[in-house]
């Protein structure tokens, strides 16, 4: 049986992924710090102990691994508060120490893994205005690029080992329950939904269908490496994500949620992750044949909040 590894599989990327990869036949591992207080785990796999920071006690399920799928990483997000000088290092150290365990373990592998998929983030490429975003483009110059640019580089020594690597660059992903989306959601419930500052940045998103089936076309086609844009085909302004939600929703689309409320709130975390957008478009899974099966927002949302 193939086995996968996964680091943060508990989250809801990680349990998606999982569920997608048991049902095609494969052995999947999670790497937890608290195995103990992992919760739901699904039926058909195992979570074993690291420390997120070596290949201390679980390096050897790198030695022919199928995959490692590296997802861990503390949230940037949640919860919605201002970004301290001490969260930032969290945010910082724990995807770097991660990637820096599985090179480690890659390195002492006798057989090594057949691929690293490397999680990443469109903020990668930092505010870019209405630009069109594609995979040869430049990193940005702000907090969350510079992290994501030493995210993606954690990893890199992989290849100089004779390992595939794919580096994943997520957007927003569709989830009733998990990650960003549920705050993105709930002022529309509450009758208060509008654009958030001018509206007019851009919001890459993704399904999570279609982001765990990209992973496994991934994991799956030996030909694929490098950066891929974990995006849907179609982004859209703020203003006009926030219109279809509405209209999703049958809520009404009036509120406007001023940029320097957010800013004096949440600071600079308003200024990076709400009020700048990048319009990013999967150009690399396009060429490479993967078919999106939510390729337009309202499709999306629809079957998310049904």
């Amino acid at each position: 049986m193939k086995r996968v590894v996964i680091t943060g599989g508990s989250g809801f990327i990680g349990r998606t992924l999982t569920d997608e990869l048991l049902k095609a036949g494969y052995e999947i591992i999670w790497l937890s710090r608290n195995p103990d207080k992992t919760r739901n785990v699904p039926n058909g796999m195992r979570v074993e102990k690291w420390d997120a920071r070596t290949a201390q006690g679980w390096g050897a399920l790198a030695d022919g691994a199928e995959a490692i799928v590296n997802l861990a990483g503390e949230s940037i997000g949640i919860p919605p508060i201002p970004w301290t000088v001490e969260r930032k290092r969290r945010i910082r150290d724990s995807r770097v120490n991660a990637g820096k365990a599985i090179v480690e373990a890659a390195r002492a592998a006798h057989e090594r893994p057949r691929v690293v998929i490397q999680s990443s983030a469109v903020g990668y490429y930092g505010a870019r205005g209405d630009e069109i975003i594609v995979e040869k483009d430049s990193a940005g110059s702000d907090f969350l690029s510079q992290v994501a640019v030493e995210w993606e580089a954690s990893t890199a020594e992989v290849e100089s080992l004779g390992v595939r690597r794919v580096v994943i660059r997520t957007g927003l992903p569709l989830h009733k329950t998990g990650g960003v989306f549920p705050f993105l959601v709930l002022p529309f419930k509450l009758l208060f939904g509008g654009r958030i500052g001018s509206g007019k940045q851009f919001l890459a998103w993704i399904h999570l269908a279609d982001a765990v089936r990209a992973i496994k076309f991934l994991i799956e086609n030996e030909n694929v490496h490098g950066a891929f844009n974990l995006t849907a085909p179609n982004p859209l302004t703020n203003a006009d994500f926030g219109r279809v939600l509405a209209r999703v929703l049958r809520r009404p689309f009036w509120f406007p949620v001023p940029a320097f409320a957010l800013k004096l709130a949440l600071g600079e975390m308003a200024e990076l992750l709400l009020l700048n957008g990048q319009r990013v478009v999967p150009e690399r899974f396009l060429r490479a044949g993967f078919k999106f099966q939510f390729a337009d927002a309202e499709g999306a949302l629809r079957d998310v909040l049904k």
